[in-house]
């Protein structure tokens, strides 16, 4: 896992929490529209253990996390998770 993203002073952070389970288009698609409309200097994308609002639980975090790095490859877009870090 990497560490905590960090934000040096000034910089505007936009941040996207779910469960990406699985991170797709969609999330692409916001996410990019975002850092144009908002003129976010960067996203993080928070990947959450865990949605209370689904009946079967997610995949491994791992997976999960690794997957939507694979889909939001973008310089100014951090994927991170909530858990390990609270």
């Amino acid at each position: 896992m990497q560490g905590l993203p960090t934000a040096r002073r000034g910089q505007v952070i936009g941040l996207l929490g779910g469960s990406f389970d699985p991170a797709h288009a969609g999330h692409v698609h916001i996410t990019k529209t975002a850092l144009a409309r908002f003129g976010l200097d960067h996203i993080w994308w928070m990947v959450s253990p865990g949605n209370p609002l689904k009946q079967r639980g997610p995949a491994p975090i791992e997976e999960r996390i690794t997957k939507a790095r694979a889909v939001m490859q973008h310089p100014r877009v951090t994927v991170t998770d909530v858990e390990t870090h609270l």
